[in-house]
């Protein structure tokens, strides 16, 4: 009698097991309550929120909106704004690389962002060349720059990595400030755009930099997504362990390092080309701060935040412009009300590794 009672139990035990594991999360009721489907929530309702945001026909609306941009409104001084803030999201998507998905605190990303202007203003104004020729000359450059800079600096952690990029940010600041073929503090004027292509100039300028950005984040998300993604994500949650897994950490921060540098670059390129002149304050500890307050505020890691991010940065203060004096405060303000409500971020990445579902995912594991 013992045998069978003890037969059956083990029986019913396997077959909620079963029935668990073929229904996924069971709603388990407490004792004396109802079992039912439970009410959506906060998380439930921020989490679709996150998914509509995070969705990639979002992605694709806010692309074509912002190439259209011109047939919207075409006034100069829009058209000024837009640059200026979709080179401020190429930047702040590099530095995610390296801070977001990485985990590496860089506090002298203007670097490479100085190193792109110079090497594109000084091919195009003292040699005379197309500033689109100079761009693999500056993406070049910008890889040189990050063995150069990431090399020595990239086998030290957390603060005093900050550190030391922050001091080699300067370094490139004062060296381009006491150079005579640099323009020293004039800096360097008369730097051409792309063309005008039969357009007006700003607009052309502004398509150009709209169709290289979209690039580049959509780039940058697929990158962040693949293998070398992975690996970023796992050393930014713990290097020790991701090194005793088999990671080599060393040449994954490197590699980091690198796309975050010719992402700066390119950007470079685009602020020259955009201002038709710079020079060592352009390039001060500020940009760095900028970056990398847009990275922080939109939610490390996540593309499409730090896009929403850098467009917040840079949009802000001029939506702001009304309140005149006042309008830095009500920014600093905002970003205070900001990380306070969302720490995280306004739209922070999906933490763990994503699943598959479906018959592929049982074929899998069996």
């Amino acid at each position: 009698m013992n045998d069978e009672s003890t037969l059956r139990v083990g029986e019913e035990a396997s077959a909620y097991v079963n029935a668990v594991e073929e229904r996924a999360p069971a709603n388990i009721a407490l004792a004396g309550k109802g079992v039912g489907t439970p009410k959506p929530n906060r998380a439930a309702i921020a989490q679709a929120a996150s998914g509509v945001l995070a969705s990639k026909w979002l992605g694709l609306g806010v692309a074509v909106a912002a190439v259209a941009l011109p047939y919207l409104n075409s006034s100069t001084y829009t058209i000024q704004l837009a640059t200026d803030a979709l080179i401020f999201v190429m930047l702040a998507v590099g530095l995610n690389i390296v801070v977001g998905y990485c985990g590496l605190l860089d506090l002298g990303y203007a670097a490479f962002f100085a190193v792109g202007a110079y090497t594109s203003g000084l091919l195009a104004t003292g040699f005379g060349w197309p500033v689109i020729a100079t761009i693999p000359v500056v993406v070049l450059a910008a890889i040189i720059s990050g063995l150069l800079i990431g090399g020595p600096t990239l086998r030290l952690r957390s603060d005093y990595l900050a550190i030391v990029t922050l001091g080699f940010g300067e370094i490139i600041r004062i060296t381009a400030n006491n150079l005579d073929f640099t323009g020293g503090p004039n800096g360097l004027y008369g730097i051409p755009d792309f063309g005008d292509f039969g357009l007006r100039a700003d607009i052309a300028l502004y398509w150009v930099t709209a169709v290289v950005v979209c690039v580049a984040v959509l780039f940058s998300s697929r990158l962040g997504r693949g293998r070398i993604g992975r690996a970023w994500r796992f050393v930014r949650e713990d290097e020790d362990a991701a090194e005793a897994m088999g990671i080599h950490t060393y040449k994954v921060k490197f590699a980091a390092y690198i796309a975050g540098a010719v992402f700066g670059g390119i950007a470079g390129v685009l602020f020259a080309a955009h201002q038709t002149a710079i020079s060592p304050p352009s390039f001060n500890f500020l940009w760095s701060a900028l970056i990398l307050m847009a990275v922080v505020l939109g939610g490390m890691g996540s593309t499409p935040g730090v896009v929403i991010g850098a467009l917040a940065i840079s949009l802000l203060p001029e939506l702001l412009r009304g309140a005149e004096n006042w309008r830095y405060l009500i920014f600093g303000l905002l970003l205070i009300v900001f990380m306070i409500f969302r720490p995280q971020g306004l739209l922070p990445a999906r933490s763990g590794e994503p699943r598959r579902h479906g018959r592929r995912a049982q074929g899998g594991a069996s």
